[in-house]
């Protein structure tokens, strides 16, 4: 790019930026220094292939949405939590809020991710020991009890029973008066990582991908502010792969979405903007900013040019980001608030929209008051201590950073196009993207590509090649043993108890019969949200709501593989 087009760049720039509105902030560094809100080269020099790199708040988004960076709004803190049963994490999420948490993102329990509800014999042992337990509506009232719902953003981490999760949070809300249409926050749903990675899925891909096609309609429709899918690749990093494995089937996934959304005659312009990401922040600091970089330009490029979309926030790439939990030691576990300040600091110069700082005894057990608080004080730390907020994607220029996020890039289209290959030539009913992770997800493509290569780092680990501080180095340590936050079994008793109190309460018939006229949509072409909102409102459990879509549609059995 020469010197006048890099000038018109910046010209465009700044009009943008004097045009938006910044917070109420000293931008300046500790000693008073004055800083520019961005920089890039200097005046009248040329710098081939900075069209790559460009300006914030310009395609391709290199170095962020926003022509403000941070100075306009910082990422939301937006801690994960849940435990026990749903008072319990009441009061977990009135805390965070209440030390300056921006947002809830609700951890569920295994049996609550697997569609099962607390009384099931399935269920045993495991109620409250991961996340929050969620049975029926009433759970999710209790949850949100004292919360505004109309006024917090929420994000759910759940894939497969997601869609009638959804509408149990959606219950609720009405429940408290508020207009579901200004409801705001994410949904997962994100059913391809499971079958690649995380392996929480309820039924065949298909009757998955018809329910999160009817939720896509849905919120487009009724509550166009609402993102009803995070695609995540935090679960296939945390699986093994590498950084730009992650990066390429998360956003893979994404192109299937889109796929699906116009498959259903949806208007690309209208529903990509609700189409979010989650991506892993691991250890290796620079490898991660050239990874956030690299996706919003790849996304960008990819919905313009494979998916025609013409409008600016169908081009962006929200994302919010976890620190890596796979990062996490046993030993010496104190080290771990270093790992997650690190991680963080990375997804922040990375430019995340959103962030959660993992606790320091969650490789042991579900965070300790104390050591969640100490989790959130990282991101304030960093937010308010750092001045990182006052440049926006200071490091954009960096001969390093660019040429690693250029080759992160480029592993990354390699990878698409041997996707796409496995879905093979001619006509393909979604696209030739959907096709594609459909066929690796069946032949084990997926799964193992990412077993080679976690068991090449492991290898590197054993060989001393890689380190881990406290495990294969500096292992001496005068450390005590943490006082770990231990699930009571109490908490499933009492949860089962109150199970069947409500069961007991409850009009059956109106259960049967809604639950019954939400399996005959489910055998034609209506939207299916309206019918599972009105079995929800009935107070039909999430197992019952389950149950009855495993009898319809069958149960999913991953194939045996050697």
């Amino acid at each position: 790019m020469n010197a006048d087009e890099i000038a018109a760049g910046r010209a465009r720039w700044q009009a943008r930026y004097d045009a938006a509105r910044k917070r109420d902030a000293d931008f300046t560094t500790l000693s008073g220094m004055s800083v520019e809100p961005v920089y890039g080269p200097p005046e009248g020099t040329d710098y081939p292939g900075f069209e790559r790199i460009g300006w914030p708040g310009e395609y391709p988004y290199t170095r962020g949405l926003y022509p403000t960076g941070y100075r306009g709004r910082t990422w939301t803190i937006r801690q994960f939590a849940g435990f026990g049963n749903a008072r319990q994490t009441n009061e977990r999420y009135k805390m965070i809020l209440g030390a300056g948490g921006g947002g809830l993102s609700v951890a569920f329990d295994m049996p609550t991710l697997m569609g099962r509800d607390s009384d099931d014999p399935q269920s045993l042992g495991e109620v409250g020991h991961c996340g929050v337990a969620i049975d029926s509506a009433a759970d999710m009232e209790v949850l949100f009890d004292g919360i505004d719902l109309a006024g917090v953003t929420t994000s759910m981490t759940i894939s497969g029973p997601a869609v009638p999760v959804f509408c149990m949070y959606l219950v609720a809300a009405e429940r408290q008066g508020a207009d579901l249409s200004t409801l705001d926050g994410t949904l997962q749903t994100d059913i391809f990582k499971e079958y690649i990675a995380q392996k929480e899925w309820l039924f065949d891909p298909e009757p998955h991908l018809r329910l999160i096609g009817d939720l896509m309609e849905y919120c487009a429709r009724e509550i166009p502010r609402y993102k009803p899918l995070s695609v995540s690749g935090y679960h296939i990093r945390e699986a093994g792969s590498t950084a730009a494995q992650e990066l390429a089937y998360t956003l893979a996934d994404g192109f299937g979405y889109v796929e699906l959304g116009l498959s259903r005659g949806l208007d690309v312009n209208v529903f990509a903007p609700g189409l979010s990401f989650f991506f892993d922040s691991h250890v290796d600091f620079f490898e991660e900013i050239a990874k956030f970089r690299a996706a919003r330009r790849i996304w960008a490029r990819w919905l313009r040019d494979v998916y025609g979309a013409t409008s600016e926030k169908a081009l962006w790439l929200r994302f919010h980001t976890q620190t890596a939990g796979v990062s996490l030691t046993a030993q010496q576990p104190v080290n771990n608030v270093v790992r997650t300040a690190v991680e963080a600091l990375a997804a922040v110069l990375g430019g995340t929209n959103s962030l959660h700082t993992n606790a320091l005894d969650e490789t042991l057990a579900l965070p300790t008051d104390e050591s969640a608080e100490i989790a959130l004080r990282t991101q304030q730390v960093l937010m308010e201590e750092t001045g990182v907020t006052n440049v926006a994607d200071p490091l954009g220029g960096s001969w390093y950073v660019e040429a690693l996020t250029d080759k992160i890039e480029a592993e990354a289209e390699a990878i698409f196009a041997r996707i796409r290959q496995l879905g093979g030539e001619g006509p393909h009913e979604i696209g030739p993207m959907t096709s594609g992770i459909l066929r690796g997800i069946e032949d084990g493509w997926f799964t193992s590509q990412i077993a080679e290569a976690a068991f090449a780092y492991q290898q590197a680990l054993e060989k001393g090649e890689k380190k881990i501080v406290g495990v294969n180095c500096h292992t001496n340590t005068v450390a005590k043993d943490l006082e770990i936050l231990r699930i009571s079994h109490e908490v499933e008793l009492e949860q089962r108890r109150v199970l069947a109190e409500r069961k007991a309460e409850r009009d059956d018939a109106a259960v049967k019969a809604a639950v019954a006229r939400m399996v005959e949509v489910s055998r034609t072409g209506e939207n299916m949200i309206p019918a599972m909102l009105d079995a929800v409102r009935a107070e039909a459990t999430l197992g019952e709501i389950c149950d009855a879509l495993r009898a319809e549609w069958g149960t999913y059995r991953e194939p045996a593989r050697f």
